[in-house]
């Protein structure tokens, strides 16, 4: 067996200019699906979830790190706005791929553009911004350590 198996978080991409992606593969599973086979709406979220959580882990963001507080006070990403677009139906059994890229970073929010894709075709998309909040709910600033990850270059 390979040494990362199994790899579940899947894989940071970097391209020449320092920026980052990250690409997860899922499978379509029945229980993914409506009465047609069809992928259910509901389902993309939870695939753009794993994207997400996964990007944020393999850049060194621990989340129960931060809901320990071990940045500072306890505290976790959250979804403050999506802006999504179905496309083309993905079917039971379908290879995807999840796609999470940094699209813009301000001092408590990213914001994240996430597509899924069968054989370079998106079918879905999602412009996501999440916010850092303490427990209480109070905006946090991110980490330098964090933003110098999706700034390498300046």
């Amino acid at each position: 067996m390979p040494e990362n198996w199994p790899d579940l978080a899947g894989r940071l991409i970097v391209a020449e200019d320092g920026s980052q992606t990250h690409r997860l593969a899922v499978r379509v599973y029945f229980e993914d699906t409506d009465f047609s086979g069809v992928v259910y709406h509901a389902t993309y979220l939870r695939w753009c979830e794993r994207g997400r959580s996964d990007f944020l882990r393999l850049l060194g963001n621990d989340h129960q790190a931060l809901l320990e507080g071990q940045g500072g006070v306890p505290a976790a990403f959250v979804v403050r706005r999506m802006n999504l677009d179905f496309k083309r139906p993905a079917r039971i059994d379908d290879v995807l791929e999840v796609t999470t890229a940094l699209h813009e970073m301000s001092a408590a929010v990213l914001k994240l553009d996430q597509t899924i894709a069968r054989d370079g075709v998106v079918l879905f998309g999602a412009r996501v911004e999440v916010v850092l909040v303490s427990l209480e709910g109070k905006p946090q600033r991110l980490s330098q350590r964090l933003r110098d990850v999706f700034a390498p270059n300046g």
